[in-house]
């Protein structure tokens, strides 16, 4: 069993490269990842809606607890040896405030994706069709 499940949109192609190079770090085996665009899934165990999910990254460690925003990216990859990458995180005076931007973007994350030079990835089986955020988007 994994230590944390990252729960990730793979249609945003920011968030899908974000987990790539979480997936390509993690030589231990630590993590798990879980598409929440794909058809099927549902968040009812994370007492979380979809709604919730699209704002913001979602994770779960192994004894239940469910952590959100920066707290699944601190998790993520301090388990992952790269913990001195978000070690500002941990810093009270910034964390405040780079929680509230890692909203914005986690909010924004489609637009930011493009702006930062990030290809949309293909729809997987109509991920993009019970998506909400992906309604006015065209995939091939």
């Amino acid at each position: 069993m994994s230590a944390l499940t990252l729960y990730y949109d793979g249609t945003c192609p920011f968030c899908a490269a974000e987990m790539a190079r979480l997936r390509a770090w993690d030589r231990g085996g630590r993590l798990a990842f879980t598409d929440i665009a794909l058809p099927g899934f549902d968040p009812a165990h994370l007492n979380a809606s979809m709604g919730d999910l699209n704002l913001e990254l979602y994770s779960q460690r192994a004894d239940g607890k469910v952590l959100v925003g920066i707290d699944s990216l601190l998790a993520a990859y301090t388990l992952v040896g790269r913990g001195w990458l978000v070690w500002p995180l941990r810093v009270p005076v910034l964390r405040d405030a780079l929680a509230w931007l890692y909203r914005r973007f986690a909010r924004n994350r489609y637009k930011m994706s493009a702006l930062l030079g990030y290809k949309a990835p293909a729809c997987p089986d109509g991920a993009c069709a019970i998506n909400p955020f992906l309604k006015d988007r065209n995939h091939p």
